[in-house]
């Protein structure tokens, strides 16, 4: 393929900007060095520590939501039930599931759904499954599951947590296992 003048000068016009936005940006970035990166810095860091538009929560740490997870688990295996555990954060963000053998393929979901309803409305879903009578188009939140098997882990009386167990064949042990997890957790 043969280029013509008018391709060359195009292309090369195209280089030559390319490498003068690189080296505009190599420019840009060492100008910004040390010095005048740390003072932002040390500004930011100070405003947030008095920022009265901020606040703090508390959340579990992966190792605490794993031991309250395997609390669980094991509280289910003494009474030789197979279900699955899930441990979601304030925001319903899933920290830990554990599929315990030969739980069933729907607990899996199920546990997680439970875990943030729990946390979400910062009670034991038997309890909000009740609510059901009095607004029944509380279950037609998306990732909501309003049967029993979550527990709310709370900090000062504010929800941090939820743990929720799925595929015992009952609620009542599911939840009873999901407060196993919890109570883990003050020891």
């Amino acid at each position: 393929m043969k280029k013509t003048s008018r391709t060359r000068v195009v292309t090369g016009g195209a280089i030559v900007a390319a490498l003068a936005l690189g080296g505009f940006g190599a420019y840009s970035a060492s100008a910004t060095g040390e010095n005048t990166a740390a003072a932002p810095a040390a500004a930011v860091a100070k405003a947030d520590a008095g920022n009265k538009n901020t606040t703090r929560s508390t959340h579990l740490t992966i190792e605490a939501a794993t031991r309250a997870a395997q609390a669980t688990l094991d509280a289910a295996e003494k009474e030789n039930q197979r279900v699955s555990v899930a441990v979601v954060d304030r925001n319903g963000n899933t920290l830990v599931t554990l599929r315990g053998d030969g739980a069933g393929p729907q607990s899996y979901e199920s546990a997680e759904k439970k875990a943030f309803t729990a946390v979400s409305w910062n009670a034991p879903t038997s309890e909000l499954a009740k609510r059901l009578t009095n607004a029944p188009t509380l279950k037609d939140i998306p990732g909501t599951l309003f049967l029993a098997g979550g527990a709310p882990v709370t900090a000062k009386g504010a929800p941090i947590a939820g743990i929720g167990v799925a595929g015992a064949p009952s609620g009542d042990l599911d939840e009873k296992f999901a407060q196993a997890g919890v109570a883990a957790l003050g020891r």
